[in-house]
């Protein structure tokens, strides 16, 4: 039997095309699952946590998040999420401070890849993300990153973000990156970065493709349709 839904919060703005492609993505879940959707969207600001994210300032970036959870809460919502795999290198440091329950875009990826039988992933998203190997939480899954263009997939994943626009050049090398990830073992590439529906959606890059947002929607619409409730998803 069904539980109750819950409403959710989430943390947009960082950046723009990663909340409007939430958005979409959450409605769409919820119309197939036939239940209204309960949602309330904060705004943060994209430039500190870029700043906080390249100088490793978890706990600076966690102060950042934990008022905009309180306001979410006031708006009653039952659970937040962030918007961005890249913000979730203070995830520990916001749970700590915050007022309603996070629900992690990172945790549940390592168990689909397993179910999947993937083994081995490359990750395309934030540089942090891709160094970290997604902050150390895959366990079960090898990931690997574009080490050989590293820093210039990072800033050019970094500036997509920012504008929220991906010019070809961008998808070029991104396309690239992927393959070469792809030469060296990876079964799929990962989208660790919600701004890369840009440079993705409608696209064929010439290799299979693993949308993290769609895992983390997936979770989220299970949450607001009482299909699962929270000590399921941690």
């Amino acid at each position: 039997m069904a539980g109750r839904g819950l409403h959710i919060g989430l943390i947009g703005g960082i950046g723009p095309a990663a909340t409007v492609v939430y958005y979409q993505r959450l409605c769409q879940a919820m119309a197939s699952r036939g239940v209204p959707l309960e949602l309330t969207v904060v705004q943060a600001d994209i430039h500190p946590l870029i700043a906080n994210a390249n100088s490793d300032g978890r706990e600076a970036q966690a102060r950042l998040f934990a008022p905009l959870i309180d306001r979410l809460k006031a708006a009653g919502a039952d659970c937040a999420a962030l918007t961005s795999i890249g913000g979730h290198f203070c995830f520990e440091e916001t749970r700590a401070l915050s007022s309603l329950p996070l629900v992690s875009a990172v945790a549940p990826l390592d168990a689909h890849f397993a179910a999947q039988g993937i083994e081995a992933v490359g990750l395309l998203g934030t540089w942090v993300a891709m160094r970290t190997r997604l902050f150390g939480l895959m366990t079960r899954t090898v990931a690997l990153s574009p080490d050989e263009d590293f820093q210039e997939v990072g800033q050019l994943y970094q500036d997509m973000a920012v504008t929220g626009t991906c010019p070809a050049s961008t998808r070029e090398v991104l396309f690239g990156a992927g393959a070469r990830m792809m030469e060296r073992g990876a079964k799929a590439v990962v989208l660790a970065g919600t701004d890369l529906n840009l440079a993705f959606d409608g696209r064929d890059p010439g290799f299979p493709v693993i949308d993290a947002l769609d895992v983390h929607v997936a979770t989220l619409a299970d949450l607001a349709s009482g299909r699962a409730d929270l000590s399921a998803v941690g």
